[in-house]
């Protein structure tokens, strides 16, 4: 029987650091990103694919504030769905041509896909989430001032808005994710973290102003899956202590428990790489035997255990 694995891509592996984040630089990185999930399929790995959607639904956002005069604005669980139909294609598109180059079948699809989440959950009252480009402290101070932006510095890089972030609770499709991965199709799903919605009066969906950590829902979704390894695949080639300070050091493998007591101590940003361990410590505690964090171009090193930060429970 295949191994099963849930990779989560970045939405800033998609647009690298310094990129302008064209459609021409996501194809090519989504490309990238494919030949290593490929070449893990060849090696007899059942895989579903999620990915983020920060910089993307950020600038979608942007768009559909700066038209609003000419045409129909977009809330931001629209922002989120749009994007998952976009980064879906890209990264299908991708997958498909790497299989025709290994002359493989497999056929792929991409699953819209919803997130329950609680109206009632503080993050309504305390954004965190990144999204959107980076500013300089001065645009982002104008913005701040005139939009109503909440702002936050994120990870040394810059400035960039921040919204509601909510723990996710339970994913609308999963048996419909479970029954295509049971029958050998590489699905693509929870896109941006799923879109955001409530469970009304009888059960009645209502999209929720929220973007939902891709990792967090991405944690949830392997869990439920049963997967054997979660990788998550972002913009560093390892998880790091003291990151872009005094004493930075590569955390090559690490249990739960010490990648928490990291965490307490303040190694891990927020907005950044905080989310991704934290979600890999609640996969392993709800019965994951292992995760890996890791930049797109050491997949294939790090899944022979040459390359990126290893988890364990």
């Amino acid at each position: 029987m295949s191994k099963k694995l849930l990779i989560a891509v970045g939405g800033n592996s998609l647009i690298r650091a310094g990129e302008r984040g064209t459609l021409e630089e996501q194809m090519a990185n989504a490309q990238a990103t494919a030949k290593s999930i490929v070449r893990m399929i060849k090696l007899g790995w059942q895989v579903v694919i999620t990915h983020g959607n920060g910089p993307q639904v950020g600038a979608a956002l942007l768009r559909s504030e700066r038209a609003a005069r000419e045409v129909y604005t977009h809330t931001l669980d629209m922002c989120v769905a749009t994007t998952q139909s976009e980064i879906g294609y890209i990264l299908q598109k991708a997958v498909m041509h790497e299989l025709s180059i290994l002359k493989l079948k497999n056929p792929v699809i991409t699953i819209p896909t919803m997130v329950v989440v609680d109206m009632n959950d503080s993050a309504f009252q305390n954004p965190t989430k990144p999204i959107g480009p980076f500013y300089s402290k001065k645009v982002a101070e104008e913005k701040k001032t005139n939009l109503g932006w909440d702002i936050v510095e994120d990870a040394d890089r810059g400035y960039r808005r921040v919204v509601a972030s909510p723990e996710p609770i339970e994913i609308l499709e999963l048996d419909v994710i479970r029954k295509n991965m049971d029958m050998g199709i590489i699905v693509i799903a929870l896109g941006g973290g799923g879109i955001p919605v409530f469970k009304g009066e009888d059960s009645n969906i209502i999209g929720s102003e929220a973007v939902i950590d891709k990792d967090r829902s991405s944690a949830l979704l392997a869990a439920r899956l049963g997967v054997d390894l979660f990788f998550i695949s972002t913009d560093t080639d390892y998880v790091y202590l003291n990151f872009k300070r005094p004493g930075q050091k590569a955390i090559k493998i690490a249990t739960a428990d010490e990648m928490e007591k990291y965490n307490k101590e303040g190694h891990f940003p927020p907005g950044s790489m905080g989310p991704k361990v934290e979600s890999v410590i609640k996969f392993l505690r709800n019965g994951g035997k292992k995760s890996i964090i890791t930049s797109y171009e050491y997949l294939m090193d790090a899944i022979e255990d040459k390359a990126g930060t290893h988890i364990v429970p």
